[in-house]
């Protein structure tokens, strides 16, 4: 997608060999590596062949899939390895829930076959029924999707997308699609060809989420309420608010089972029934200090900013590896519930009224003395967020801060043990180049 034009710049964060979180490779390097896991005989895990997992459970004579990928060319190559353990023929395919990375490879598993394909009758999937004329920041989504997940970043670059690995095959992309034709409206228990199973609904990540529980296994499979990094409360591609409590609620209900093993959407299984509960609860813990932190800032009146650049985890899950800042990020989902439970307005009068992005750089440029004044400080500033806000008014005002912008992007990424958000700073800072390069 990008050039490969370099850039001469007069600091040494243009000339920086861009390098990666330590954290953030370790996580990617321990979750994602490929692995057909047994959770137990006959249910079976595929981690790291895409960005999501997948599973199979084997019957007496037919086996279930459950989630299938984001592309056809990932669910190829796990159907493949699932072909190495059984060559009983599929009966069903199961979707925990409607994002793309789940959803996708259906046709593979169907093998040219039509199956029930089974999900929540709350079901709803922007690859079905969408319609056009919608009036939707349809663009701006589709930008900010491909900065989160780096599409069009270089290997060396995209690292990780922190809820699977960044190298993983694009072909049949969204292709492989079937709508489900069998949906489910509250919770059942179903026969798959001699394994009971129940069919849980647990609103989270998305309002249509249906766990799958394997109760004489004591086998769970939540879909993205749980993977190993904090969780993505709110998406920086953009998403509709998460309902927090429900997300909250629905891990309570998953601690309840009592499973022994729990196999995410996303990263490894865990086993063991004490680990399970532990990284369920403590999860749910976290979503809830979030919603009490953001609640009372803003009941006390703080700003947004100060509401989110004071949010910290309790002590005592504050080290658990389970929610490190991989995928989601507590600051993000502190703004993701202010905004999803009032809305835009954070109290202060002064935010009823509005400056345009050049009016308030031509206020700050007076302050400062002048745009080169505005230059010098954003040249000399160590504080790399103050220098991309600098270069923001910068550029707002006509000047030639789009290289900075992008070195200091890069500085950012450096640093970031968030995929999401060194894949957005990395794909921006390219886009910069870009621009810079054709004008």
């Amino acid at each position: 997608m990008f050039g490969s034009t370099a850039f001469g710049l007069d600091s040494a964060l243009i000339r920086r060999i861009s390098m990666a979180n330590p954290a953030l490779l370790h996580h990617n390097k321990t979750q994602f590596a490929k692995s057909i896991v047994e959770l137990c005989p006959g249910v079976y895990t595929a981690v790291g062949y895409a960005a999501s997992t997948q599973h199979m459970i084997e019957g007496a004579s037919s086996i279930t899939i459950i989630d299938t990928s984001e592309s056809t060319a990932a669910a190829e190559n796990v159907l493949a390895e699932f072909r190495k353990i059984t060559r009983k023929p599929v009966a069903r395919i199961i979707y925990t829930h409607s994002h793309r990375d789940h959803i996708s490879g259906a046709t593979v598993f169907c093998e040219g076959g039509e199956l029930p394909i089974i999900a929540s009758a709350a079901f709803s999937s922007d690859l079905i029924g969408k319609d056009d004329s919608t009036i939707a920041p349809g663009q701006a989504l589709n930008r900010r999707t491909q900065a989160q997940f780096g599409i069009g970043l270089s290997p060396q670059q995209r690292v990780s997308l922190g809820c699977g690995p960044s190298d993983r095959p694009m072909k049949g992309m969204g292709a492989g699609h079937i709508p489900p034709n069998q949906l489910i409206e509250n919770d059942c228990e179903m026969d798959l060809d001699g394994v009971r199973a129940q069919l849980i609904m647990a609103p989270g990540e998305t309002a249509d989420h249906m766990v799958v529980w394997l109760p004489d296994q004591k086998v769970l499979i939540p879909g993205d309420n749980w993977y190993h990094a904090f969780p993505n409360l709110y998406a920086i591609r953009g998403t509709p608010y998460r309902d927090f409590a429900a997300w909250a609620d629905s891990l309570l209900l998953l601690a309840e089972l009592g499973a022994e093993v729990l196999a995410p959407g996303h990263t490894l299984p865990v086993f063991g029934a004490d680990r399970v509960n532990e990284v369920l609860t403590t999860t749910r813990a976290a979503i809830v200090h979030v919603m009490q932190h953001t609640a009372d800032g803003m009941n006390a009146g703080l700003s947004m900013d100060d509401i989110a650049a004071g949010i910290e985890l309790p002590a005592a899950i504050a080290d658990k590896p389970w929610l490190g800042e991989f995928y989601g990020k507590a600051s993000w989902s502190a703004r993701g519930f202010a905004t999803g439970t009032l809305g835009w307005y954070d109290g202060n009068p002064t935010h009823l009224g509005t400056l345009s992005s050049g009016a308030r750089a031509s206020h700050m440029a007076r302050l400062a003395g002048g745009t080169d004044a505005l230059q010098k400080a954003a040249d000399n500033t160590d504080d790399l967020q103050w220098r991309l806000e600098l270069c923001d008014h910068l550029i707002a005002l006509g000047e030639s801060a789009e290289l900075l912008k992008a070195a200091t992007l890069e500085a950012l990424a450096d640093d970031e043990i968030n995929a999401t958000a060194r894949n957005t700073y990395l794909w921006e800072a390219e886009r910069l180049k870009q621009q810079v390069a054709d004008a």
